[in-house]
């Protein structure tokens, strides 16, 4: 399309989730509920590993980055998705929307990676013990979360800039509630075939490489808890690790679905709700899972709490 036939746009419409007006106002209170809880619950987690001793290991070192994580990735989304539930017309400057996007792709990608760190974290805890303290010294996990920061925040840069280097010209109306890669493509006038490739690889790259990460990890992990004569020791060496599977198997999911299917089997109003699931609820339930199946967090927090009820 010549470029003197295209219409400068400098916002874009977001449909939301529902048009219902009735609808929009039970949706806010629930996710307001959900946000405040995943902001009280991961800022807790943190503040607790900071304050207890005991969890001052590179295990809850990355948990604490992980928990940072899901603030700041479902804080990309969900403020403007709460606003937009109280106004019929839900816009999002040009620009605006292209942050929103680099840093929802930054953050989904530092969470998938660190994961895989995480992993790789057991693994040398329950497969080599005696070089736990050097494998995984203050360096190398610092090192590890700087590495994982700055190839996402790469990753997202690149594909973000190819985003919004196409046309948008017939409309601004995007079909999602916020600024996701796949709608934006759909919504483009310019061949997108490139920016599939693109983010096909990078998503590739990142999820396969934590995937093949983890599934090593855990591998070796098994095999070694297998040859444990103790039952009580390999139930303690399966019960740091649940909790970390758990959360593995929920992100994952999601994203192999979101991302890595045909492009025929694409529904915008299916992937609206998978989308809901994977930046509102999973940073939510990161901290519950850590904290619910977690022996020494469950400690810290009563131990925390007792502190304070005894001081008040």
């Amino acid at each position: 399309m010549a470029v003197e036939n295209c219409t400068v746009f400098t916002d874009f419409m977001l449909l939301g989730l529902s048009d219902r007006q009735e609808v929009q106002q039970g949706l806010f209170v629930l996710f307001l509920l959900v946000y405040g809880l995943t902001v009280i619950a991961n800022l807790g987690m943190i503040l607790l590993i900071k304050m207890e001793p005991r969890l001052h290991t590179p295990m809850y070192y990355l948990l604490s980055n992980l928990s940072f994580c899901d603030v700041c990735f479902s804080s990309t989304v969900s403020p403007k998705m709460l606003t937009d539930f109280l106004f019929e017309q839900k816009r999002i400057p040009y620009i605006i929307c292209a942050i929103q996007m680099y840093f929802f792709g930054a953050f989904a990608d530092v969470e998938c990676l660190m994961l895989a760190v995480m992993a790789y974290d057991r693994y040398v805890a329950i497969c080599n013990p005696l070089l736990y303290t050097t494998a995984m010294s203050r360096r190398v996990y610092t090192q590890l979360v700087a590495i994982v920061y700055m190839e996402s925040l790469m990753d997202s840069a690149i594909n973000t800039f190819c985003t919004f280097r196409l046309s948008f010209c017939t409309s601004n109306v995007i079909n999602h509630f916020f600024c996701d890669f796949p709608p934006l493509l759909a919504l483009s006038t310019s061949d997108t075939s490139i920016n599939q490739i693109v983010m096909f690889t990078f998503s590739t790259c990142v999820m396969g490489c934590s995937i093949i990460t983890v599934l090593l990890s855990y591998s070796y992990i098994i095999t070694t808890v297998l040859r444990v004569n103790s039952a009580e020791g390999r139930r303690k060496a399966f019960s740091t690790c649940t909790s970390h599977l758990t959360a593995v198997a929920i992100f994952h999911g999601t994203l192999l679905f979101m991302y890595l299917r045909p492009s025929s089997s694409y529904s915008m109003d299916t992937d609206k709700l998978a989308s809901v699931f994977y930046t509102v609820v999973i940073p939510m339930l990161n901290p519950l899972i850590y904290s619910l199946r977690n022996k020494d967090v469950k400690g810290a927090l009563k131990k925390a709490i007792d502190t304070n009820l005894c001081s008040g």
